[in-house]
């Protein structure tokens, strides 16, 4: 299965949650009573449509060919004050990270950020009142009792913003793809033309002691990106969640660093002003091409974060990146 097909990470769904039963309208009868009181049972509450959080899931693959979700109905009320049988929940096990949404007006509906956290998407229709309800002074053999209320039928949108402790920015081709394969055991294709990334590529990256974090390499951004342009806002949404972000600009760009790394922070801040609050850490890239008095030189143009010259195919300064990635992941 190749990069693309594997990752989805927005599915449209049509749910529809389970119809209350309807409650009992049953008198009382036995061998000895041939006009009883009301003994007639609630109905079922019908099935709800609920969203789960899962961390041995990555994607909404599974739910991509699952365009309709249907739970179950309820169960009617029975005599002697018997209750229908709730019906059977859907449970949709989805990525932490997964934002549901009303497909008609895009309102957020909530966030599943932890695993194990559940949230109804669609509640079931609650279960009919049965007669023994009804029943009151004046009343007092009620022969009728309350239908089951009607399920929903929505169309909701699941969306997912990847999950990571370090998001990776930078234009296509800076050595993104490259750095995540050797820091971690993800296998990110990699070639020599832009775009190589079209969906987000998550690596674990080992620590010392034993330790470990989550990379995430987004796909490159382009200036413009927030207005729509290249592989825009779909992508961009995937850094909102990282904790810290590390801007990657190559040695050989055609721009100054200062210059690449100012386009990229604006590029994002006029997606989302709030990425400025995160750590921002600059890693210059292709560095095994530079001497030591060209680094030098270099330096007195950076702009004023964390930096660090690295190379990943010569394996130069990764270890002192990582340090520099986890103090700011710990501050």
């Amino acid at each position: 299965m190749s990069q693309g097909s594997n990752f989805v990470d927005y599915v449209k769904i049509c749910c529809r949650s389970g119809k209350g039963g309807a409650g009992s309208a049953h008198l009382h009868r036995d061998i000895l009573t041939s006009m009883g009181g009301p003994d007639g049972g609630d109905g079922g509450r019908g099935g709800h449509i609920i969203v789960k959080g899962s961390i041995h899931i990555w994607t909404l693959l599974h739910l991509k060919y699952r365009k309709h979700i249907i739970a179950e109905d309820g169960g009617a009320g029975g005599s002697s004050h018997k209750f229908g049988k709730q019906g059977k929940d859907e449970i949709l096990e989805v990525p932490l990270g997964t934002i549901a949404k009303d497909a008609e007006t895009g309102e957020i509906l909530f966030e599943i950020t932890k695993d194990g956290e559940t949230k109804i998407l669609t509640a079931g229709g609650r279960g009919g009142l049965g007669n023994a309800h009804f029943k009151n002074a004046v009343q007092q053999t009620p022969r009728f009792a309350q239908p089951g209320e009607q399920g929903q039928e929505v169309w909701n949108i699941l969306e997912l913003k990847v999950l990571a402790d370090v998001g990776l920015v930078g234009f296509p081709n800076a050595g993104k793809s490259t750095l995540l394969s050797v820091v971690s055991a993800a296998k990110p294709e990699i070639a020599d033309y832009p775009f190589t990334t079209i969906v987000p590529n998550l690596g674990i990256v080992s620590y010392r002691g034993g330790k470990s974090f989550v990379m995430a390499d987004i796909p490159g951004i382009i200036e413009g990106a927030s207005k729509g342009k290249g592989l825009g806002y779909r992508f961009l949404r995937h850094i909102e969640r990282n904790s810290v972000l590390l801007f990657m600009v190559p040695a050989d760009t055609s721009r100054s660093i200062k210059e690449e790394y100012e386009i990229l922070k604006s590029e994002l801040e006029s997606y989302n002003p709030e990425l400025m609050q995160k750590p921002h850490v600059l890693a210059i890239t292709k560095s095994d091409m530079l001497d030591e008095e060209l680094m030098e030189e270099m330096k007195q143009d950076l702009p004023n974060i964390p930096s660090i010259f690295i190379s990943s195919v010569a394996e130069k300064n990764i270890l002192e990146l990582k340090d520099m990635l986890w103090k700011a992941i710990e501050g």
